[in-house]
């Protein structure tokens, strides 16, 4: 699946949880989405919990 399409997926998800449940239900599954995709991520690929949230390196 492209990115764009789970892209639209999730602003779908956002969009239902605002509307329906409010801005604590909106900002419980932007947060739970977040925490989804940085499991996702570490899942799919060898890459550790620290390069995720290390900050990179500006020149």
């Amino acid at each position: 699946m492209s990115a764009a399409k789970v892209g639209l997926l999730a602003g779908i998800a956002l969009g239902f949880a605002g509307f329906f449940g409010g801005f604590w239900a909106f900002l419980l599954t932007a947060v739970l989405g977040a925490v989804g995709l940085a499991i996702g991520l570490i899942a799919d690929s060898d890459t550790a919990i620290a390069e995720i949230f290390r900050p990179r390196n500006r020149t």
